[in-house]
């Protein structure tokens, strides 16, 4: 298993919709995977019952930054509901490579503050 793939380490570089200066508010949601220390703000704007904008800032890992990078491109046009419902397999399947459980929690910390700004 090759744990930092191709497609990892372009999005962990290059990550999609991150935004440096994200402000939170309604709407946002902060996630920390407090074992490592990677942490994930995430602010989307719904409208028409959909996800229009996504954007995240945070530090972490290669895996969550790439993970969240690779979401939020695939965040874009889905309901709320349908994001909020997405399995944990849908962040892997992104991946393209097998997460071991110990960076289960990385992987999916990124979906985990999807969830919880649109509880909000």
């Amino acid at each position: 298993m090759d744990l930092y793939a191709d497609n990892i380490l372009e999005h962990f570089r290059n990550p999609r919709n991150r935004h440096i200066g994200l402000v939170p508010g309604p709407g946002t949601h902060t996630e920390t995977n407090a074992s490592c220390g990677d942490e994930i703000t995430v602010a989307l704007t719904i409208k028409d019952n959909a996800i229009a904008a996504v954007a995240w800032n945070g530090s972490g890992c290669a895996i969550s930054t790439a993970a969240m990078s690779m979401l939020s491109e695939k965040l874009k046009g889905m309901t709320p509901a349908d994001a909020r419902n997405s399995p944990d397999a849908f962040v892997q399947s992104l991946l393209g490579i097998p997460i071991s459980r110990r960076r289960e929690r990385c992987a999916l910390l990124g979906l985990s503050a999807v969830r919880g700004a649109l509880r909000k």
